[in-house]
């Protein structure tokens, strides 16, 4: 007698994220479009301009600053290792302290538990910090729709949402818009603002400071996410340069938290690393403006119910690729995105998801998958780079993008199946094993010169080539390959004469070692 037990199989995979990780359109047709935006391409060229170059003046300063770097990648590379074991920490801290935590598998739940705890409240108004968690879980939809009007206070993010808008950068939502787009936007959107307001830029803050302050006042409940989560305490810290944060988190009497479970840090003493890190990295500040740490509840003093949302929607299964984990140790500073030659050209709409840029590319598809439908828009994500490495560069946590995206890209390859690109391959790889028909096929090739435009490039290839001309150009073959050249009398010739002038030259050598 026997016992099958059957063959061993890998474990399912932790579901992938939902919200706003997908675009409707893959990211060569989108950007497309937004390269024909010339306004849109010069604010973006003058803001990442201005931000690269007060981030490397700042980190110029430091001569420790490789080893920063060094610290921040070993801490979360450590903080990726135990992640289950700090979560539950933090939980337990969280909680001996006042606070109350809830854990959402996905925005579905993460939306679901931020309105009941509103409506428990009684109240019908939030005011929220900026926070990259809830645009993602598309929490301010959620909440419209159940009847809870949300007011983003972050300047960048309050003009988003009048001009019912999309974020396109991480640090500073509204890069895409310039001083007179946001000037109409306060005319047409906020209610009683000053007819003759004009676009000085301290003008337009002092238009939405004074809408905002009205909700800062009147507002029971605020919303936030997290820069940190830190387990050994259960502190929250939330970094930001307006003071909007510090109203949110101090004047509410509820204090709703959204955070991503790879936002957790080990030890109290890990913020001295990251809080050199993320603001050099970020607006090229030495520190930020404004600092606040939280811990629970303290009686008399801030909000006096606290609830921290720990978000999962795909960071598990994230977690689960040993190679694609290393995204989760996103700080959410945006230096790649403000180096990125793709990024400055395009901006952040073109990448279809709430994390754009670089690290958009590499996040998005491990959080939400590239094989949702047939042609997801998240599959040609990891194409969008040029792998010149600026990005790896500039990480203030050292994440190697390009070999991330290297490695989607593979990823990709193997589960589309049978494509025109792998069919190419397997038809190059047999002509390429059998020299009869590789000297045809190199003959051949010069009829490409045919279809060449003046400047000596083929832009246009028929299918399925179209896939490469598309979004590059050819250069077009030369008059002769280097095979018939080799094999005539001229190049015969230049061998010959090439070989006697090195052997001269080596006599020559001889002789001046023979004459000292």
């Amino acid at each position: 007698m026997s016992t099958f037990l059957g063959m061993p199989a890998p474990p399912p995979r932790s579901p992938y994220g939902t919200g706003n990780l997908r675009g409707d359109r893959a990211f060569p047709r989108a950007a497309h479009d937004e390269l024909g935006n010339g306004q849109l391409r010069r604010n973006l060229g003058r803001a990442t301009g201005t931000i690269r170059a007060k981030r490397l003046n700042v980190t110029g300063e430091l001569p420790d600053w490789e080893a920063l770097r060094d610290a921040g990648s070993a801490i979360k590379t450590d903080t990726m290792n135990r992640l289950p074991e700090l979560l539950e920490q933090l939980e337990r801290k969280v909680t001996e302290r006042g606070g109350t935590v809830h854990w959402a598998r996905d925005a579905a739940e993460a939306n679901a538990i931020v309105a009941r705890l509103v409506t428990a409240t009684g109240s019908d108004e939030v005011i929220k910090v900026k926070s990259m968690a809830t645009q993602e879980i598309g929490l301010n939809e959620h909440l419209e729709s159940v009847g809870i009007t949300p007011y983003e206070t972050d300047l960048a993010e309050l003009i988003v949402q009048l001009a019912d808008d999309k974020p396109s950068h991480i640090l500073v939502p509204a890069i895409h818009r310039n001083r007179d787009e946001i000037r109409q936007i306060f005319l047409d959107r906020i209610p009683g603002v000053d007819p003759e307001l004009d676009n000085v830029p301290a003008h337009l803050a002092a238009a939405a400071r004074g809408y905002l302050r009205e909700k800062f006042l009147t507002t029971k409940v605020a919303v936030s996410g997290a820069n940190f989560g830190i387990a050994e305490t259960g502190t929250l810290a939330v970094v930001e340069s307006e003071g909007n944060g510090r109203m949110c988190l101090t004047l509410p009497e509820t204090l709703i938290t959204v955070m991503g479970i790879e936002k957790v840090l080990p030890r109290y003493q890990d913020l001295e690393v990251f809080l050199q890190l993320l603001p050099r990295s970020s607006t090229g500040e030495r520190m930020n403006p404004y600092t606040s740490l939280w811990t629970g509840v303290t009686p008399g003093d801030g909000p006096q119910d606290f609830h921290l949302v720990l978000l999962d929607n795909g960071r598990t299964a994230a977690l689960a690729d040993a190679i694609g984990r290393a995204a989760l140790n996103c700080i959410r500073c945006s230096a790649c995105l403000n180096v990125c030659p793709v990024y400055e050209r395009t901006g952040g709409h073109a990448y279809g998801s709430t994390y754009p840029g670089p690290i958009g590319a590499v996040l998005t598809p491990q959080l939400a998958g590239m094989h949702a439908a047939k042609d997801d828009p998240n599959s040609s994500l990891p194409y969008a780079s040029s792998l010149c490495g600026a990005c790896f560069d500039a990480c203030p946590v050292k994440i190697d993008v390009p070999s991330l995206l290297v490695e989607l890209r593979h990823q990709h390859t193997e589960q589309t199946g049978v494509t025109p690109e792998k069919l190419a391959m397997k038809a190059a790889a047999a002509v390429m094993r059998r020299p009869a028909l590789y000297t045809a096929a190199q003959k051949a090739s010069a009829l490409g010169r045919v279809v060449a435009g003046r400047d000596g490039t083929i832009s246009r290839l028929p299918p399925p080539l179209s896939g490469w001309s598309d979004s590059r150009d050819t250069a077009a073959p030369p008059r002769e390959t280097f095979r018939s050249w080799f094999a005539s009398e001229e190049g015969r010739a230049t061998l010959r004469a090439a070989a006697a002038e090195q052997n001269t030259e080596q006599n020559t050598g001889h002789d001046e070692e023979d004459a000292t």
